[in-house]
This record gives C-alpha cells, structure tokens and sequence, in this order.
C-alpha cells in the first residue's frame, strides 16, 4: 500500500519550484491579508494570481493576432464580447471564504 500512494502522489502532484521574491512591504501586507481573506496560502495565492495574468495576456495575444489576419473587431463586435464576459462572470461559483 505504501508503495502505491507513493506513486500515486508522484504521478499525481503538481511539480513546485521554490522561489525567493522581495516584496515591499505593504505589497506583501496587502497579498497576505488576501490569501488570508481566500482561505488560502501566500504561495497558492500568487501562483493564481500569476496565472490569472497570464491567461489574460493570451487572451490578448489571441485577439491581436486575430485582427492582424482579420481586421479590427468593430465596436458591435467588441459589445457583444465585454456582454459575454461579463455574463460568464456573473455564472462563476463564488469563492470560498475562510
């Protein structure tokens, strides 16, 4: 059995990288109360957040290289995405509060 949850636990978890960052201080204030406020850690907070980011800069890149072979989005098109967006967000389960 033991052998087992160890393979499982090696094939299944997330591989981490540790890192060392400097914060100002109320920077690092302000992330702690937020993962304090999500229930979460500082850690699993900024690799959401990091993510977030990063899949909003695709999302952008996306859009641009689509213009660049389609033309500009006009602003009924442009409408209709923000209306979109915003109904998805209105859809997300809230999250979970500490």
């Amino acid at each position: 059995m033991a052998l087992s949850y160890l393979m499982s636990y090696h094939f299944i978890m997330t591989q981490r990288q540790k890192r060392s960052i400097s914060l100002p201080s109320d920077l690092a204030d302000a992330i702690d109360q937020a993962a304090t406020a999500e229930g979460t850690t500082v850690s699993a907070w900024i690799a959401n957040t990091a993510a977030h980011r990063l899949r909003i800069d695709a999302g952008r890149q996306g859009v641009a290289e689509w213009e660049r072979q389609q033309g500009a989005l006009t602003p009924d098109e442009l409408a209709d995405g923000l209306a979109r967006a915003r109904a998805m967000l209105r859809r997300q389960p809230a999250r979970k509060r500490a």
